[in-house]
């Protein structure tokens, strides 16, 4: 038995999933067992107490997820919200027109009375968490298939959120960890009247532009205020006039001291989605079959936004949201598969596999574990060409409106014309609303020219999976050219303005929207973006149960060490240092290769260049030396810096904080030499990317004015 366990040791000694130094997105409520003696190490000068708390204030009572796709921090002890500027972006266009373009020029409220309400912004604070493993996984039992493991699952969680929600007080919401193998509940608060409080121009907020995203070295000062609104008795509410500014729990003091190399820092955050666990054979899908038709799709719709942007300011801003999301994305999964292919992710995970396959068909576990590698291969064998069709399918939906609006909306208004006159009475204001956040902004010449370019797309290189059957036969019909008919279609559709939407609930005909061709296209689409064939179900239970076992095997085989789960849009820590990154052929303008400088910045400027070009306030401010208290050592201005942090998409936005608790930094970004990050860690090459908070500070108090803002701050010197 012994010399069993001493080969089980052996094989799964060099496994990735374990964490090294700097490595892991932690719970919260296990910092004190698992990181707190390995954080004071580095510097840490906090109690766990102190980062955790469910009954005193602590760090995570500073800490929010911002419209449900960032994170953000209070700032103030009257609700201020520091994020980055692309998280607060879609709201800042929202509220931007061609006369008053606060997108390209800042805004800065003067007072509350001055600040703006977007439509729909959200704040999420984390209030506690716990352990229901033992529960949940104590209604399922190894008979079960895997749609009766899920419903008996579903059933259980519904209880555990109703019993913790206080009557609707909060939300709850129960996640799987570790591929189904432990689950914890989360309960949080949401606050829903959030406002702009201050922006700086594109051209800080948004500096360097897609070519510098995700590079180093940076100057981009990515950052945003907003602030929270609760009603008399400090609770959530929806916006009214009368609402007051948050009264937080604690909020995070900002320190203008800065950073040195070396310094401990952590973050906090609600990083979006990791697969570290991910097999070898996924990866290599992503980086032959789906990333590719993810990258071809999206740099597509891109040029067709782009066209019609640069040639009407309200289409810029009406679109500029969604440009920068595909954007980054686009960047993003071209340097995932670059950064696969270099480090050999998929090879290397094929050789930690083999051993797993081993030490599962040599032990009394063969029952259990012995088909688990056999079966995750066989499923991603069968789904490659899969894979590429959906994600053609995808960002056809991602960037094209009339790809999704005509079938998701076209339902509704089916069931409108079916029903009584007092039940079309009741839908008809929710109708009417929809239809006008719809078409909000909706340019047709932009969304005709975008259908029929990712249709084309689709049709001609989605190749060896069957394609929607409507849109094959309007292929075969048309050589592949979809202009022609999505031209004559929009003449003709319901849905080609709001007008016609609008003339459509007083004379409503079910028969006018089955029977409208962008109707049938977009249905077509949706309804096989959504299909599993018959032919997969079987090999899809195979695999959602090995996959299961797979991450099950591995941390039975080595129980004592510390594993992180991956990320899934729930509050964790992640710590490490300031440190630099080897800056091959690049140039730095610093004194050191882990921050920049304004310097740098007015050196890139370019005239003209809409990623390139500094206002002239900055660079008189720059000629000036006038950086106030804000300057290094050096007498330099610091405009970002380099941490060694574990983060993810979700994590923009999340605070940089140092040894005592305080506000030094803005973590924003990535680095592209570890774009892999999401699927394995690279403790040489992974950086975080943060704004300086002295940077941020010194465009808020020299360059906007807004002393305001200021005062109320607490600034540690």
């Amino acid at each position: 038995m012994k010399k069993t366990i001493l080969i089980i040791a052996m094989i799964f000694a060099a496994l990735p999933f374990r964490a090294s130094a700097n490595e892991g997105m932690w719970f919260l409520m296990f910092i004190e067992r698992l990181n707190y003696r390995d954080m004071q190490k580095m510097g840490l000068q906090l109690t766990p107490e102190e980062i955790y708390s469910i009954n005193n204030n602590s760090l995570k009572d500073a800490i929010v997820q911002f419209d449900g796709g960032c994170t953000a921090e209070i700032i103030s002890d009257k609700g201020l919200v520091l994020t980055n500027h692309h998280c607060g972006y879609e709201a800042i266009a929202e509220l931007a027109t061609p006369q008053d373009d606060i997108l390209t020029n800042g805004f800065w409220a003067k007072n509350m009375s001055e600040e703006r309400k977007p439509k729909e912004l959200s704040v999420r604070f984390f209030v506690r968490m716990d352990d229901v493993t033992k529960r949940i996984l104590g209604v399922v039992n190894n008979k079960m298939s895997e749609r009766e493991r899920e419903q008996a699952i579903n059933r259980e969680i519904a209880k555990i959120e109703k019993e913790n929600n206080e009557g609707g007080k909060y939300t709850v919401s129960v996640r799987s960890f570790f591929q189904g193998n432990e689950y914890y509940y989360f309960v949080y608060q949401d606050y829903q009247d959030v406002r702009l409080v201050g922006t700086p121009p594109n051209a800080i907020g948004k500096y360097g532009g897609d070519t510098d995203n995700w590079e180093w070295p940076r100057h981009t000062g990515d950052f945003a205020l907003f602030r929270v609104y609760a009603d008399a008795n400090n609770q959530p509410a929806d916006y009214a006039p009368t609402n007051q500014p948050l009264k937080p729990k604690h909020f995070l003091p900002i320190n203008i001291k800065g950073v040195e190399k070396g310094d401990f820092t952590m973050i906090l955050g609600y990083p979006g989605r990791t697969n570290r666990w991910m097999p070898a054979e996924g990866i290599q899908q992503n980086v032959d079959y789906a990333y590719p038709a993810w990258v071809e799709g999206s740099k597509l719709g891109m040029d067709v936004m782009k066209k019609y942007m640069d040639q009407n300011d309200e289409v810029r801003i009406n679109y500029a949201s969604k440009y920068a999301q595909v954007a980054n994305y686009w960047k993003n999964r071209q340097g995932m598969i670059e950064a696969l292919k270099a480090h050999k992710t998929a090879d290397k995970k094929r050789k930690d596999e083999k051993k797993f396959d081993k030490w599962a068909n040599k032990t009394a576990q063969k029952k259990v574990y012995g088909n688990v590698i056999k079966n995750i291969n066989a499923y991603y064998k069968a789904t490659n060409t899969k894979a590429r069709h959906d994600n053609y399918i995808m960002t056809t939906l991602r960037t094209s409106n009339l790809a999704t609006l005509p079938f998701s909306m076209g339902r509704a208004l089916v069931q409108y014309a079916n029903a009584n006159e007092a039940e079309r009475a009741n839908m008809k204001s929710y109708l009417e609303e929809a239809i006008n956040d719809s078409y909000n902004g909706f340019y047709a010449p932009l969304e005709k020219e975008m259908l029929a370019r990712q249709l084309h797309l689709y049709a001609t290189k989605s190749t060896g999976y069957e394609i929607a059957p409507y849109i094959k036969t309007l292929a075969t019909k048309n050589n592949n050219d979809f202009s022609g008919v999505i031209n004559q279609a929009f003449d003709q559709s319901v849905f080609a303005s709001k007008e016609n939407l609008t003339a459509y609930l007083n004379s409503p005909n079910a028969e006018q929207i089955t029977n409208d061709e962008l109707y049938k296209i977009s249905e077509s689409l949706l309804i096989k973006y959504r299909e599993m064939p018959q032919n997969l179900v079987s090999l899809k239970e195979n695999y959602d149960k090995s996959f299961r076992l797979l991450v099950d095997g591995y941390r039975k085989a080595n129980p004592k060490k510390k594993y992180y789960p991956d990320a899934n849009s729930t509050l964790r820590l992640t710590y490490g240092k300031v440190v630099g990154l080897p800056l091959g052929n690049k140039v730095n303008d610093a004194k050191q290769n882990w921050y920049t400088t304004l310097k740098g910045t007015i050196a890139k400027h370019k005239a003209g260049d809409e990623e390139f070009e500094n206002p002239q306030k900055l660079i008189d401010l720059y000629n000036a030396k006038d950086y106030g208290v804000y300057a290094n050592m050096h007498g330099e201005l610091p405009v970002n810096f380099l941490t060694d942090h574990d983060i993810t998409g979700g994590n923009s936005g999340s605070p940089v904080i140092n040894a005592k608790g305080e506000l030094v930094g803005l973590a924003f970004d990535g680095n592209i030499e570890a774009m892999a990050g999401d699927v394995i860690f690279d403790k040489k090459l992974q950086r975080t990317i943060n704004v300086d908070a002295r940077y941020i500070l010194f465009i808020i108090d020299k360059y906007a004015g807004a002393t305001n803002i200021l005062d109320e701050l607490k600034i540690v010197k």
